[in-house]
């Protein structure tokens, strides 16, 4: 598992390392409690208490694994939407640039009352451009206060890249955030794996003890333990499509 635990391999060893105290004071004549009635009950528990921890927590940890891959693929597809973004936004940039150059390239040559210029640079204007320029002209800004301060400024100025930019980027930001919100869920579920660890700690260390009461009340500290896993499980999203 990514996370460094295995709590599978955890409770095992220590269920392993009470069953063989266990043999041992069998082989060497000392009185077990194998044939107590209330210690086939704890072992009943336990038994059944690690199948329920150790399914849960596999479940736990796929989950985990599924939901941070998840969470990578979003944030990677997010970085892929951005240098989309900022390329359509060079590319409205450069576009921009090249407009606001030729329009005070015909700026000079109004106020030097020279049309032949003026036609040549209204000659170099982008189609889309010139839509935008005619519209400003008809505003009659040489009288009118309240005209636009250029071409740039009129509604009919448009930039399909910077259109496209903005789009792009507004998914970015979107793809972000149910990235970062994949791996969050990725973490939740990582501490749901540690608090059934917590429980499988509980089962394999009961073994070791003989007095009953101490069994029953790891039993029923685990249990507790688990019925909170599985509500915080409950609560977490489905895995993902």
């Amino acid at each position: 598992m990514a996370e460094g635990l295995n709590p599978i391999e955890t409770g095992k060893k220590l269920h392993e390392h009470g069953e063989a105290s266990q043999q041992r004071a069998e082989e060497e004549g000392r009185p077990t409690w194998s044939d107590d009635r209330h210690a086939r009950i704890i072992q009943i528990c336990e038994a059944v208490l690690l199948a329920l921890v150790t399914l849960a927590a596999a479940w736990a940890g796929y989950s985990a694994a599924r939901w941070s891959t998840e969470s990578r693929v979003d944030i990677a597809r997010a970085s892929s939407l951005g240098n989309l973004a900022t390329r359509d936004d060079l590319a409205a940039i450069s576009l921009r640039n090249f407009d606001s150059s030729t329009f005070n390239t015909w700026f000079i040559a109004f106020t030097l009352n020279s049309p032949q210029k003026e036609a040549i640079a209204v000659h170099r204007f982008r189609p889309q451009f010139l839509v935008a320029f005619n519209a400003w002209l008809a505003t009659d800004p040489l009288h009118n206060p309240h005209a636009p301060p250029g071409p740039t400024y009129m509604p009919q100025y448009q930039l399909p890249q910077q259109t496209q930019a903005n789009a792009l980027d507004n998914e970015s930001a979107a793809e972000f955030q149910t990235g970062n919100q994949a791996g969050l869920t990725s973490d939740n579920f990582v501490r749901i794996t540690v608090l059934l660890a917590v429980v499988l700690f509980l089962v394999g260390i009961g073994t070791s003890f003989k007095l009953k009461g101490v069994r029953y009340a790891l039993i029923a500290f685990g249990s507790a333990l688990l019925i909170v896993s599985v509500v915080l499980i409950l609560q977490q999203p489905g895995l993902p499509g």
